[in-house]
């Protein structure tokens, strides 16, 4: 994991989630790495049979939208939920060179508020770890 960790992490654009706040006083960042340990230990506990390359990689990248969806006199007005799986499709897309599965992966995790399910494992695997993750923060912060 770590090693695509600091792969990623080399670029300059992901470094700037550290700047964004995700849930509670989580970062960006810090959601991101903290999914990405999710998945792993989910797919492990239950053996289950993952690319662990993409697996990863989505869950660094399915929050990689770049902005603070908190600021709405930033011209982010769209419902976030809905809206930032393709903005972190877009910029992943742009910064990396990622394979189709990670691209379901970041395109899918916010189901079911988004209505079209993963349609790999590994996308389930961090659509699950997402969820868990963000309650935590969430409840954290209370």
């Amino acid at each position: 994991m770590w090693k695509i960790l600091n792969e990623i992490r080399e670029s300059s654009r992901f470094k700037n989630s550290k700047k964004f706040i995700q849930h509670g006083k989580t970062s960006v960042y810090m959601h991101s790495v903290s999914v990405a340990y999710m998945s792993c230990y989910i797919a492990e506990k239950y053996n289950l049979s993952v690319d662990y390359y993409s697996l990863i990689t989505g869950a660094l990248l399915h929050d990689y939208f770049l902005y603070d969806w908190h600021d709405k006199e930033d011209g982010h007005k769209r419902p976030h939920g809905f809206y930032h799986p393709s903005a972190a499709l877009a910029n992943a897309e742009r910064d990396f060179e990622i394979n189709s599965r990670t691209k379901n992966i970041i395109k899918r995790h916010m189901f079911p508020l988004t209505p079209i399910p993963p349609v790999c494992l590994e996308g389930w695997v961090v659509c699950i770890a997402d969820k868990i993750c963000s309650t935590k923060e969430t409840i954290k912060r209370h």
